[in-house]
């Protein structure tokens, strides 16, 4: 696939999500990082600053992501507004990559978790690195399998993770692109 015909969407945060804009630009690939009035961004190329409207498109249940993700999360403007941003990510991506942590319960750690389990739903093809495994591993549908090394094959990608990430993280996300676009 050609470089130029690619456009990941990310969300410009610290951690994966910069590193990700960052491996585009380094191969001269447009990016689009969805973020919301308030935000942190950590990279300023591509952004695409979501207007109230295009943020309730992706709203969703706290308790339903709660039950979804075996967990609790604090109902606050700013997740909720994270929790939208990522839905705008996911949505925009043919494929996902992800780089955190896979829970025992097959989750995701993390806001980062919604991605994966919005990915999930829509039955999109979805890459996790887990940083603590030292793996990428994909989504069967049912389970997740170890995955030596995935490749890029839809142009338009969504590229997520934690904002903790680990020397292995940054480099599995470089390979990934490596073995995508040499």
């Amino acid at each position: 696939m050609k470089p130029e015909a690619c456009v990941p969407s990310s969300g410009a945060a610290n951690g994966a999500e910069a590193e990700f804009g960052a491996a585009a630009e380094r191969r001269g690939i447009d990016e689009v990082n969805f973020t919301f009035e308030g935000h942190n961004d950590a990279r300023r190329r591509g952004i695409r600053v979501l207007t109230h409207e295009e943020l309730e498109h992706g709203d969703v249940s706290l308790a339903y992501v709660s039950r979804l993700m075996h967990r609790k999360y604090k109902d606050t403007p700013l997740f909720k507004k994270v929790l939208q941003s990522i839905w705008h990510q996911v949505n925009n991506g043919q494929e996902v990559y992800v780089v955190g942590k896979i829970l025992e319960d097959r989750t995701v750690k993390g806001g980062t978790g919604w991605g994966a389990e919005f990915a999930k739903l829509c039955n999109k093809p979805l890459y996790v690195f887990d940083q603590e495994r030292d793996t990428w591993c994909h989504w069967t549908g049912e389970d997740w399998e170890p995955d030596a090394g995935p490749v890029i094959t839809h142009p338009h990608f969504a590229g997520t993770g934690t904002r903790f990430l680990q020397a292995n993280g940054r480099a599995a996300i470089e390979a990934l692109f490596e073995r995508s676009f040499g």
